[in-house]
């Protein structure tokens, strides 16, 4: 095992329910470059030099291997299951079976119960696993607030169960929440999104601020190794930028770093994901020493391009322009 980084020193949120969990988690989603048996055993150095947040998802193909390493560590007094925060999703094609696809990670990740609980996307859009940027599902369909209440409902009643503890949202638009906040009876203590320099999502940031819902940001670097089908010629490389040089250049570092110190200090939960123990363990320590100051944080914040790199096309329903009608770019949810 490396270096071990004391989770007492790492850097807390508080939820709107009162409940403090890390700043940081590790991401899971490698399945794509990386096979399971090599994500899981990340995960169990991990669990080893710290980390107590770990971001799961039932269409990444690895949760049974990941079990198998949270039993191994609960086993050997490793860490206890109260002491791990684990998330996982309902990925699009169990919108209907919602409770049915919390059980499965549940006995999965063999963890009796799971304290976030994501909707993986707002919609039922199907795209088979590792598929190219030109797959289309011809299932697919625009956003509806009905579908998309019938799915939050079951995941309310798995609160109500004990299944889950807390429920999330993720790839949403300020448009979607303001039309289903109001018709929700347990209200949503975090959203994933996409967050890194190049793509601040500021407006988006501030919304979920003021309504007491927690930002997790994903591909906080960047994601140089994200799927081929999300990768296009005018994508900014966060990491290659000269003021986030010029910034790990001052602390010493890499600036990897820098961008994670910077989620942090914005009030972001990143999730960063790596197979390799010195980058994982210099993720979490990163967070529990030398921040950024107030004028290199006001300098990233110049950094906003507009950089979306997730753009989510394999989910574009027949009739559909392009992607951005996934994002409501215009302030109104895009139907047909």
């Amino acid at each position: 095992m490396g270096e071990f980084i004391n989770p007492a020193d790492v850097p807390k949120v508080k939820l709107y329910t009162g409940e403090e969990i890390p700043c940081v988690g590790m991401g899971t989603f490698g399945s794509d470059r990386n096979a399971p048996e090599l994500v899981s055993a990340a995960v169990a150095g991990a669990v080893r030099c710290g980390y107590r947040m770990f971001d799961c998802a039932a269409c990444y193909g690895n949760e049974t291997q990941i079990g198998e390493v949270f039993k191994e560590a609960f086993d050997e007094g490793v860490v206890e299951r109260k002491d791990l925060y684990i998330m996982t999703k309902v990925w699009n094609n169990m919108h209907e079976r919602v409770e049915e696809s919390c059980k499965k990670s549940i006995a999965d990740l063999q963890c009796d119960y799971i304290d976030m609980f994501f909707i993986h996307w707002p919609f039922p859009n199907y795209h088979a696993p590792g598929c190219d940027g030109d797959s289309r599902n011809p299932a697919s369909r625009p956003f509806s607030v009905e579908e998309f209440m019938n799915t939050y409902r079951q995941c309310e009643t798995l609160v109500e169960k004990g299944l889950v503890r807390h429920i999330g949202l993720s790839n949403m638009t300020i448009p979607k929440m303001e039309a289903v906040l109001p018709l929700m009876k347990i209200m949503p203590a975090a959203c994933e999104l996409e967050l890194h320099v190049s793509f601040q999502q500021q407006e988006l940031f501030d919304y979920l601020n003021a309504h007491n819902i927690q930002p997790v940001g994903y591909m906080p670097l960047g994601s140089p190794r994200r799927p081929e089908r999300d990768i296009f010629p005018d994508d900014v490389e966060d990491l290659q930028m000269p003021e986030m040089q010029e910034i790990a250049k001052a602390h010493g570092v890499h600036p990897a770093l820098i961008a994670l110190k910077w989620g942090h200090q914005r009030g972001q939960i990143s999730i960063p994901f790596s197979v390799k123990e010195e980058k994982y363990v210099t993720n979490l320590k990163c967070l529990t020493e030398d921040p950024l100051t107030e004028e290199e944080m006001a300098k990233i914040a110049t950094l906003e391009r507009n950089n979306r790199l997730v753009k989510g096309q394999v989910f574009l329903w027949e009739g559909a322009k392009d992607w951005h009608d996934l994002w409501d770019e215009d302030g109104v949810i895009v139907t047909l």
